[in-house]
This record gives structure tokens, sequence and C-alpha cells, in this order.
């Protein structure tokens, strides 16, 4: 693969704000570990603040990564206010590209399907996921349709506020008109009931002759069944989770899992490079995992408040201040996954 990525989350919202601790000082010494101990040579930039995403992106420039850009406004908006917010980012993004040409890619945005009112019925993302999961929705393919006529008015708004490459974070069972896109991207997690067709069902993707990105995939801390990037529902606590970052009435909210998985961070590493070297036998041009941290789920001594188990950051996130001791300055220590995609990706380097 040449592109060898993380996926580096500045502050998506979903209810709660996934990087609420954000520190420019931080993201600039968090993307020289990506860099030179991880080894990767590009990392994925996602989030709502148009601004945190192209300040990110610009760090990750001039220490020498590709910025893969993916602003993301997942609150259940419909296509018009969605559009509008695509065009801002791009036009954002431009700027970046003029300036390391051939090193910034623009994503207009990632599972429309299920992120964006309009595509199947459903105000919220659960319902839509309900519509999709429990109706005849990806049998009919009529979702396919309604999808292709926003991402075709969408590149073309796109292309005219910016002028390097395009592609679209897609989900497996999306069937995109790639035609409009310069790279193919699939958000494609493996799960145990998949795990024999796992490869088929990208194999169409390598037919437009164009560089095809697995975008989103990895595995929890824990030994339970892998059902792909659903693994973590039920497990979560998101209430309690949006509580706890409430001023004030937060600090007596500690979130804990509905369900606590035995931790193995062995073989979540495991995992992880078996994944790896799938989508480099399968022919894909690159790969950005989930995620680099996750710092809503902190990690913690104690098993139920042990967040991080229903994680698939590479590194555990400390809460309250605690730094960890590979380095120091960080609020973090680094997983046996981290040391495993290191190793496998600086064997490229």
């Amino acid at each position: 693969m040449r592109t060898k990525g993380i996926n580096y989350d500045v502050g998506t919202e979903m209810g709660v704000n996934w990087r609420p601790d954000y520190n420019p000082q931080i993201v600039e010494q968090e993307l020289a570990i990506i860099k030179n101990d991880l080894h990767c040579n590009a990392v994925g930039i996602s989030g709502k603040d148009i601004g945190r995403v192209v300040v990110t992106a610009e760090d990750a420039l001039s220490q020498g990564l590709e910025a893969w850009l993916n602003p993301a406004d997942w609150n259940n908006k419909p296509p018009e206010p969605t559009l509008a917010y695509i065009t801002e980012a791009a036009k954002a993004a431009q700027p970046l590209h003029e300036r390391y040409p051939d090193k910034v890619v623009f994503s207009i945005g990632s599972e429309f399907t299920l992120f964006m009112q309009g595509i199947v019925p459903g105000k919220t993302l659960m319902q839509r996921a309900g519509t999709v999961f429990k109706t005849d929705v990806i049998k009919t393919g009529q979702h396919n349709q309604p999808l292709n006529d926003f991402l075709s008015k969408a590149v073309a708004e796109v292309r005219k506020a910016f002028a390097g490459p395009v592609m679209y974070r897609s989900l497996v069972w999306e069937q995109v008109d790639w035609s409009i896109f310069d790279i193919i991207g699939v958000d494609h997690y493996w799960a145990e009931k998949i795990k024999d067709q796992y490869v088929d069902m990208v194999k169409p993707l390598f037919t437009h002759g164009k560089p095809v990105i697995n975008t989103g995939f990895g595995f929890n801390t824990t030994t339970a069944p892998v059902t792909g990037m659903l693994s973590t529902l039920g497990d979560t606590p998101y209430i309690s989770q949006y509580l706890h970052q409430l001023p004030v009435v937060g600090h007596f909210i500690r979130p804990k899992l509905k369900v606590v998985n035995e931790r193995d961070e062995a073989l979540q590493s495991k995992r992880l490079i078996n994944n790896l070297k799938l989508l480099d036998k399968a022919g894909f041009s690159g790969a950005f995992m989930d995620t680099f941290i996750f710092p809503i789920n902190p990690y913690s001594d104690i098993p139920k408040y042990d967040l991080d188990r229903a994680n698939s950051s590479l590194v555990k996130y400390y809460e309250g201040g605690r730094h960890g001791t590979t380095y120091p300055d960080m609020t973090w220590e680094p997983k046996e996954a981290f040391k495993a995609v290191a190793r496998y990706y600086g064997k490229f380097s």
C-alpha cells in the first residue's frame, strides 16, 4: 500500500464532541509521533469545525504528511445545508492544495445514507439505521439513486472551489458512481459474519481503474466477537458521556460500560495487523485505521469504567491529567496495536 494512514479526529460531534481537549500544541506533537514513530505517511483528519480541520492539516503538511481532509457535520442535516457546509470546507482547503500540490485530498463526506437526511427515511441517525438494517432498503438499492444525485451536485460544487483530488468515504453497500471521483474510498470493517466475503465484497471497486482506499476500519480492545463498525453499540454509555461533558454537573457523572468484556490489547493488535495484510494482498492503495486517539472513551484500571475497551484507538487516553510513560508529555499511552502497526508500516518506509 502506498498510503499508510491513520484517522485523526479533531472534533466530530455526535451528541458529544469527540475531541473536547483539542490543543494545537498537543496536536503538533501527536502528528510528529504519527509520522516519526508510527511511520504513517498520511493522516485522515475528521471534525466538524472546519477551522480545526484546516489548521491540523496545515500542521500535518508542514511535517511532511499527506493531509486527507474529511470535514464532517453529522448533526442530521438535510442535503441543502450539508452541501453548503461541504462547499465552505472545500474553499478553506484550496489554499492548502496551492501550497502543497499533490499532498491534499478532500473528501466530500462519508456514509451519507446514514449521516445525512434525505437518502432514506428517518430524521435521526438511529432512525435511518433502523430503516437500513430492518427493511429491504439495501436489497432493493432504493438508496442509491438519491445518494448519487446528491454526490453529483456536491462534487460539481466542490470542484468549483477545490482543484485537488476529490473522494467520498462510502459504505460497502452504497453503489456510488465513481466516475466523478478521483479516489475511491470505502469504510470497510472486518466482521466474523463476513470473514469469508470480506475481500470479495469490495472487488467491484477495483474495476474503475482508480486508487481504492479503506478509509475506516479497526477493532475494539476486548475479546468480544467482532461485529464490524457496530461493535461498540450496547457497550458505550452515550447519555452519560454527553452529561460528563457538561460544565459543573459533568464532574459528578462517571460513564461506565454497559457490558464489560475482557480487555485484550494483544488480540486487538493481532486482528488489526491481519486486516492490514488482507487489504495489502487485495490490492488496496492505502488504508486509514480508526483511530489514533478517542478521548471520550478513557482508560481506567477499574474494568467497569474502562471505556477504552469499547474503543479501536491505537492509544489509551488517561482522564484527569494523568500522563503516560512512553511519551511523558502526553495524557495517553500507546497500546500494543500502536507498536504492531509501527513495525508493519515501518517495513515499507
